[in-house]
C-alpha cells in the first residue's frame, strides 16, 4: 500500500494540506496577471502552493499557460537567459517542432543552437553565444510577452529560488534590466518565490532596489493546528487505518506545524501502525527521525563558531533577551556585539528565521536535537 503522505516533492490532491486562503489569493492573482512574490522558509510548501493554484486556473481557463523555472543551480546571467527562453518555449508549444519554429521566429538577432533529445517534447534545449547574448538580452527578456501575444494566451512565469539572482555578477544592473522589461508586459505575469527570507526581503522590500514594489508580496505562515490534525486523520482513514486525536496533535506539536515535517512524521508513524496510531508510535517515529539526522546536525554544529553555538544554546533554552548582561554571562556570550553578529550569521545560514521580529528555528527537528541531545546531554 502506498503511504498517504508526501514530502520532498510537490504535494498534489489529496496530499495537499489546507492553504485554502493562500490558494484562492494566488488563483486570483494569476487570473488578473498580478505579479506575485511569495516568501517563506524552506520546505513550507511554496512549490506545492504555486502548482495547486496553477492547476486550478488551467482547469477553469485553458487560455492560461504556466512556465516553471528553478534557479537552484543557476549561477550566472547566461544560464538564466538560456533557461528562461527554453522554459517559455516548452510551456507554450504543444509539440517539439512548434517549439523549434518559435525559436526561429522570435529570435532575429540571436541565433540559438537547438538540440533535441530522445523525448523531443521534454528534451528541447537551447544554447546561445554568450558574447552575442550580452549585446542583445532584450529578445530573451521579451520572449514571454511576444509569444503570449502572438498565440493569444495568458502566460504566468513561475520562478523558484529567485533570490539566486542576487548572487550574479553585477546583480543590481541585472535586476534593473529585468524590471525594465517585465513591468510593461501586458500578457504575462511573474510569480517569484524563494526560501532565503533575508535575501528575498532585501530584493523586494528595499526602496533602493529595482524590484521594490514589483508585485503583491505575501508570506506563508504556519498551517493552523486544527487543519493539520484533520488532514492527518483523513489521510490515515483513507488507507483503512486510524489515529487518535492525541496522536495527531502530537505529530503537529513535534513538527511545530512545519508542513514538510508534519508529513514526514505522519508517514513514519503510519508505517509503524497496524490499526490505530497512538502517541507512543508517534514518539517512536519522531525519535527515529532525530537519530537519522543526528550526524548531519553534528556536522552543522562543527561549522559554527563558539559564539554562534552559545547564541543557539540561549535561544533553544527560551531566553528572550539574549543581549542582556545576565544572559550573556550565563551562556558565555562575550558582548552584545558578538550576540548581534551571531544572530545575523545564523539568519544568513538559514538556521534561524526572523518573522516580524520574532526569532525561530527554521528546522524544528534540529531545534529538538539541540535541546535534548547536543546541549541536553552536556
Amino acid at each position: 500500500m502506498e503511504p498517504p503522505f508526501v514530502y520532498g516533492r510537490i504535494a498534489t490532491d489529496p496530499n495537499f494540506a489546507d492553504r485554502e486562503l493562500e490558494t484562492r489569493h494566488l488563483v486570483e492573482n494569476f487570473k488578473d496577471l498580478v505579479n506575485t512574490v511569495i516568501i517563506s522558509p524552506k520546505r513550507w510548501g511554496k512549490s506545492s502552493l504555486v502548482n495547486k493554484a496553477a492547476e486550478t486556473v488551467k482547469s477553469e481557463q485553458p487560455e492560461y499557460r504556466f512556465c516553471f523555472m528553478d534557479l537552484f543551480n543557476v549561477k550566472t546571467e547566461e544560464q538564466f537567459y538560456t533557461l528562461l527562453a527554453q522554459s517559455v518555449l516548452r510551456a507554450t508549444a504543444s509539440k517539439w517542432d512548434e517549439a523549434v519554429e518559435s525559436a526561429k521566429k522570435f529570435f532575429s538577432r540571436l541565433v540559438p543552437k537547438i538540440s533535441v533529445g530522445a523525448d523531443p517534447r521534454n528534451e528541447i534545449s537551447l544554447d546561445f553565444d554568450w558574447t552575442e547574448l550580452k549585446r542583445n538580452p532584450d529578445e530573451i527578456l521579451d520572449i514571454a510577452e511576444r509569444v503570449a501575444k502572438e498565440k493569444g494566451i495568458k502566460l504566468v512565469v513561475c520562478i523558484d529560488e529567485f533570490q539566486n539572482i542576487a548572487e550574479f555578477d553585477d546583480p543590481l544592473n541585472f535586476q534593473r534590466r529585468l524590471r525594465a522589461h517585465w513591468q510593461h508586459q501586458q500578457n504575462v505575469a511573474y510569480c517569484l518565490y524563494g526560501s532565503k527570507r533575508h535575501i528575498m526581503m532585501d530584493v523586494f522590500t528595499d526602496a533602493s532596489k529595482p524590484f521594490y514594489k514589483f508585485g503583491d508580496i505575501f508570506f506563508l505562515n504556519k498551517i493552523d493546528s486544527a487543519h493539520l490534525q484533520s488532514f492527518i486523520k483523513e489521510r490515515f482513514e483513507a488507507t483503512g487505518k486510524k489515529i487518535d486525536d492525541e496522536a495527531a496533535g502530537r505529530i503537529v506539536l513535534l513538527a511545530d506545524n512545519h508542513p514538510y515535517y508534519t508529513q514526514q512524521i505522519a508517514q513514519n508513524s503510519w508505517l509503524r501502525t497496524q490499526k490505530v496510531c497512538t502517541e507512543g508510535i508517534v514518539n517512536e517515529a519522531h525519535s527515529s527521525l532525530v537519530r537519522q539526522f543526528g550526524l548531519l546536525f553534528s556536522n552543522l554544529m562543527e561549522s559554527l563558531s563558539f559564539q554562534q553555538t552559545c547564541y543557539l544554546e540561549a535561544l533553544v533554552n527560551g531566553e528572550k533577551s539574549i543581549s542582556s548582561a545576565e544572559t550573556m554571562h550565563k551562556y558565555r556570550i562575550s558582548s552584545a556585539t558578538a550576540a548581534s553578529r551571531s544572530q545575523k550569521s545564523l539568519l544568513q545560514k538559514d538556521i534561524l528565521d526572523n518573522s516580524g521580529g520574532t526569532l525561530a528555528f527554521q528546522d524544528p527537528i534540529f531545534a529538538y536535537w539541540l535541546k535534548t541531545e547536543f546541549f541536553g546531554k552536556r
